[in-house]
């Protein structure tokens, strides 16, 4: 995959880390760098521990949601994608003013750092 700019007709929260452009998921960065620094969001539905941690999901999704729906978004491929089966191209999302959408929802508290080295408990 190589790096560089997207255009979405269609663009929607998954869940508060994953969108879907046209029908492909990927997972937001928040600048980090693939496959060693990134954002990390409550897990959703099935995936999720335990119900707090369903329903700071459901609230970090809404977030995304309401930021997701500004106009003027620039999306940009990192140029790698996730080790998961479905392979999510890892993209930074910047608004109009230049905050990129990820380290947004870490400075408000719907996310956390995500690094190889740790797993974020949602439930503590």
């Amino acid at each position: 995959m190589i790096a560089g700019l997207i255009l979405c007709a269609s663009l929607t929260a998954v869940d508060g880390d994953t969108v879907k452009c046209d029908g492909q998921n990927m997972r937001l960065l928040g600048e980090g760098v693939p496959f060693v620094s990134g954002i990390d969001t409550p897990e959703i539905g099935s995936h999720a521990k335990f119900m707090k941690e369903r329903k700071l999901a459901l609230i970090a999704k809404g977030r995304l949601k309401e930021l997701l729906a500004e106009k003027g978004l620039r999306i940009v491929l990192s140029g790698a994608v996730d080790k998961t089966p479905t392979h999510r191209p890892l993209v930074n999302i910047y608004r109009t003013n230049g905050e990129e959408i990820g380290k947004k929802l870490l400075k408000e508290g719907f996310a956390k750092t995500w690094s190889t080295k740790q797993r974020n408990d949602w439930c503590d």
